[in-house]
């Protein structure tokens, strides 16, 4: 079987329902709105969230806590991921995106000491914890901040 050779299962597509053409199509006239009231104007439909006058459950819901809007993004490696660098190379935060170490929006890049490390490595422009500066010199690196 190939791609050009695949079809729906019978049955299991239907033609679209062309409404508001013509009183023969059997969806003439009101198309299928019935007549009158608010769902037959245009624009005529609930707002989202709208559960029919019921309290919706955005409200009835109880609210906790806050969203700190100036909180900090931190993407977070450990020791063992620059592993896969070549010794003596530089490592900042463009070669750690380009290495897909690290993704998306973030304010800070913070390196952590969890597994080991045997190439030198040049780390610039990330935060490093103790342990994992400790490590990376003993491997014969440097943390320049």
């Amino acid at each position: 079987m190939k791609l050009n050779e695949l079809s729906p299962a019978e049955g299991s597509t239907k033609e679209r329902k062309r409404v508001g053409r013509g009183v023969g199509s059997g969806w003439g006239k009101t198309a299928g709105r019935g007549s009158k009231g608010f769902k037959a104007r245009s624009g005529g439909s609930v707002r989202p969230g709208f559960e029919g006058g019921q309290m919706p459950i955005h409200r009835r819901l109880p609210k906790r806590g806050f969203t700190n809007i100036f909180k900090k993004e931190t993407a977070v490696l450990n020791v063992r991921d620059l592993a896969r660098f070549e010794a003596g190379s530089v490592v900042d935060e463009a070669s750690l995106v380009q290495a897909g170490l690290v993704k998306g929006q973030r304010d800070t890049i913070k390196i952590l000491g969890d597994g080991d490390i045997s190439n030198a490595l040049i780390i610039k422009a990330c935060k490093v914890s103790k342990r994992a500066q400790e490590k990376i010199e003993a491997a014969g690196g440097k943390v320049e901040a």
